[in-house]
């Protein structure tokens, strides 16, 4: 049966659409050596704007292999935020890795043509990991569609990707009952004694190394955007909403993706078994659906600066090749629209009083207890809805405060310059 998926897979499944003139759209599934090979022609035909690099190896030595899209690649310029999408954690949910490798193909091809993905190149640094969980992939891969729930869904050490990271949410919660900090918590040292997989552990290595503003981590089996807190506040496995500081900001990301969706947030769109979350607009708080502990978009934000939802993006984990096409018009607007919302709310530099960049200066906004603090260069982004706020920054024991009104169109640049 094996043999026989390969052969249709290869022979009768594989769709070649071109668009003009560059890489050819293949809507089909692809194995590891396949998904290999679009990433390195990818990069071939893009090379001025695109740079390829491994965070790591699975459990079976597999790489786990990203692609960056710049229009400087391989460095990080100066006021310009960084995004992720990161896919296939659990190996035996498929739509998102295909979803990204045609992204990838589509970001190239489209650069010199289309104004919208030309602005976003030159402004952005969008790093691409197609597949987190490889050797889980290929488990699922022998089964094909129709491939049964869970088959492939964890690593081959019977880890969870999902379930691994720091689960950094009820430090969060006692520290907010007496008015302490959400953000920057550490990892705890004994998170490290315990069973975390490679996967797991070049994820952490990679959110750390990169300045991430946003950040979206693409599931199957629903159709919807979860945010966070994904993990229940008062120990309910379901139904519960837990809501963060940035719980407006969460909203109107996952909105964003949700309406530039095709149907995600149009009603009665959704998975039988599931609550028809397009009545609610497509979105949902995760706790309220049901609580996860050791997720990874509750740790980028407990963590770093980084804002990531989950994206349900299909009923069906593992669809057959066939829907593919569909899913790429449900989902290539969308996929744009989410790296747009990271040009949102303010940005800026914090500088010393000689005009050179500070690190780790924190940027507080009065009314949300959320820091962000500044990266290497001095500068920082800070994603926030519509409204007028009082934005502090501080740095060893100096502080400037100014006001500031976001809009919708985009982030307001607010510098401050430190007495010290």
């Amino acid at each position: 049966m094996a043999d026989l998926w390969l052969k249709l897979s290869l022979v009768l499944i594989t769709i070649h659409t071109t668009l003009g003139v560059g890489l050819p759209y293949e809507f089909a599934h692809h194995r590891y050596e396949d998904l290999q090979r679009i990433i390195a022609e990818t990069h071939s035909v893009c090379p001025d704007i695109s740079r390829v690099y491994n965070i790591g190896r699975s459990v079976q030595g597999r790489n786990l292999t990203v692609i960056e899209f710049s229009d400087n690649p391989g460095t990080h310029e100066p006021g310009e935020p960084e995004v992720k999408y990161v896919a296939n954690m659990h190996g035996n949910e498929v739509t998102g890795r295909e979803m990204l490798l045609l992204f990838m193909q589509y970001l190239c091809n489209s650069f010199k043509s289309v104004w919208r993905v030309k602005r976003l190149i030159k402004s952005t640094r969008i790093h691409i990991l197609a597949s987190m969980n490889p050797d889980g992939y290929e488990i699922a891969a022998r089964k094909g569609p129709g491939n049964v729930w869970n088959n492939g869904r964890e690593n081959v050490q019977g880890i969870d990707l999902n379930r691994n990271f720091p689960a950094l949410n009820t430090i969060a919660y006692k520290s907010e009952q007496h008015g302490g900090p959400t953000d920057h918590i550490p990892i705890p040292n004994n998170y490290w004694k315990g069973n975390v997989a490679p996967e797991t552990e070049a994820v952490i290595r990679w959110i750390k190394q990169y300045p991430f503003v946003i950040s979206a981590n693409l599931h199957d089996g629903a159709l919807l955007a979860n945010y966070p807190y994904d993990q229940s506040k008062g120990g309910s496995q379901r139904g519960v909403y837990a809501r963060s500081p940035d719980d407006a900001v969460f909203r109107q990301i996952a909105a964003t993706y949700a309406n530039a969706h095709r149907t995600m947030s149009l009603p009665n769109s959704g998975c039988e078994g599931h609550s028809d979350f397009g009545s609610q607009g497509g979105i949902t708080n995760g706790a309220a659906w049901y609580s996860v502990a050791g997720g990874m978009q509750d740790f980028n934000y407990l963590h770093t600066n980084c804002f990531e939802i989950t994206l349900e993006l299909s009923c069906d984990k593992f669809p057959p090749a066939g829907v593919l096409p569909t899913e790429w018009r449900n989902n290539r607007k969308a996929l744009l629209a989410y790296i747009e919302q990271a040009h949102k709310g303010i940005k800026g530099f914090v500088l010393d009083r000689n005009l050179d960049p500070i690190v780790g200066a924190t940027i507080h906004v009065d009314g949300i207890n959320h820091d962000v603090t500044t990266a290497k260069d001095g500068d920082y982004w800070r994603l926030l809805v519509p409204n007028t706020y009082t934005v502090t920054a501080s740095y060893n024991g100096s502080t400037r405060t100014k006001q500031v009104t976001v809009s919708t169109i985009r982030a307001r640049t607010l510098n401050f310059i430190m007495d010290v």
